[in-house]
């Protein structure tokens, strides 16, 4: 799903049936989603602890809405 879009972060495929892929970009403190719709966006400002749960979470739709939905600003690409 990500042909044809440039993206400026390494993203890790992960085992979620909402969340294709997430990224992290330590220089700006971006957090990297694509979604399995083909929706991408960037969450702004996020802590690199957030990035890092997020990884782990058992289920990552649920802890993205949780931790970050809604509390962190963002751009869709």
């Amino acid at each position: 799903m990500l042909e044809g879009r440039t993206v400026m972060v390494d993203l890790i495929f992960v085992d979620s049936s909402n969340i294709e892929a997430i990224g992290y970009d330590d220089g700006t403190s971006d957090l990297h989603i694509q979604f399995t719709s083909g929706s991408y966006y960037i969450f702004h400002n996020v802590p690199r602890d957030i990035f890092e749960s997020i990884l782990y979470a058992p289920s990552k739709g649920s802890f993205f809405n949780r931790e970050v939905k809604g509390i962190y600003t963002f751009t869709r690409q």
